[in-house]
């Protein structure tokens, strides 16, 4: 698909009823848990600590209760969850312990490899993820977007596409930009159109997040830029991106090497773009183990987050499995650490 505009025939609203009535059953849960009524066997009704401080590890933030101790989320209701614990953490010898990992079977909702999965953490431009959800379940792909000042981006951690306050294009080709080359000006382009503001879009993601029963979730933007109060869980990225899958038009651009389009500037002139895909993997410096296909994933990167990936792979029979590394120390580190998780994958 390397080079060509993927186009989705779903619309945002299939399968609206049954998820409208599986989130009404999840938020009455979510409700029951913040009152400290267990539901479910092995659901916790404990959400964890509020943050107040951060403590140092290498060169990195690791967010930290009020005992000083690094913060651990408690997973949500069994049904929803995959596992209430790590799982195999011998399997790989040399990762490091401020990282978080995991490896789950998606078909059979099984957790092959998990390492600190319920630490927070800071998620970076995965991030981006629950952005394009909440975009693609609450208006079409050819809604037409405007950008406002708000586009402009100076923090030193954000990549932008370059979109100018006035420039109009679709929220399809704001989601290539989004998800393909990880642009901070499409996240609040997005934020602003889908939602009237970035603040109430922000809302309809840490909504979604609960509904998902990603409890050790919070969201303060639609990019990842570092904030204290933005933190999620490896364990509640893939319950999030699980989510995601579920949409065509997100399936088919995570496994995009390289995108190209053409929008408009507040005159109407056209602006051309083309971008690569922040993914390794497909770009083909990085290589899965045998029997291991990558359809496609995130990345994210920032000084606080460190680096961190998820992606959707296939072993030699089809079978699905979400992998995800977060808060790895460099991008090497990153690929060496995730092929390792990835040769848990099942040979068949």
């Amino acid at each position: 698909m390397s080079g060509v505009k993927c186009t989705s025939n779903r619309q945002p609203n299939d399968g609206r009823f049954q998820r409208t009535l599986l989130n009404r059953f999840r938020s009455v849960l979510w409700c029951a848990m913040l009152a400290g009524t267990v539901l479910l066997t092995g659901c916790s009704s404990s959400v964890g600590m509020a943050f107040s401080s951060t403590q140092k590890y290498s060169n990195f933030s690791i967010l930290t209760g009020e005992s000083g101790s690094g913060a651990v989320a408690q997973p949500f209701a069994g049904k929803l969850a995959v596992a209430d614990k790590d799982v195999n953490k011998d399997e790989i010898s040399d990762l490091p312990d401020y990282v978080s990992a995991g490896l789950f079977d998606v078909n059979s909702a099984n957790t092959l490899y998990g390492s600190n999965l319920f630490n927070r953490v800071y998620p970076a431009s995965l991030t981006k993820i629950m952005t394009a959800l909440v975009a693609l379940e609450n208006a079409s792909t050819d809604t037409m977007l405007t950008a406002t000042d708000n586009v402009l981006q100076t923090d030193a951690d954000a990549q932008v596409a370059g979109i100018k306050a006035g420039d109009t294009m679709t929220l399809d080709q704001a989601l290539h930009l989004l998800l393909i080359y990880s642009a901070n000006d499409a996240a609040v382009m997005i934020a602003e159109n889908v939602g009237g503001s970035v603040e109430n879009f922000v809302q309809m993601m840490n909504d979604e997040a609960k509904r998902l029963g990603a409890t050790g979730t919070n969201f303060v933007n639609p990019n990842g830029l570092s904030n204290d109060n933005h933190y999620t869980t490896a364990y509640d990225m893939y319950l999030i991106f699980n989510e995601a899958l579920k949409y065509d038009t997100f399936t088919e651009i995570i496994n995009m090497s390289t995108y190209s389009t053409v929008y408009h500037d507040q005159n109407g002139a056209e602006k051309d773009i083309t971008v690569n895909s922040t993914n390794m993997y497909l770009q083909q410096v990085a290589s899965a183990p045998s029997g291991v296909t990558v359809i496609g994933g995130k990345t994210g990167t920032t000084n606080a987050a460190g680096h961190c990936l998820i992606l959707m792979v296939r072993d030699t029979s089809g079978r699905p499995y979400v992998a995800i590394i977060m808060k790895a120390y460099d991008e090497d580190g990153l690929y060496q650490l995730m092929n390792e998780l990835l040769a848990l994958v099942p040979s068949t």
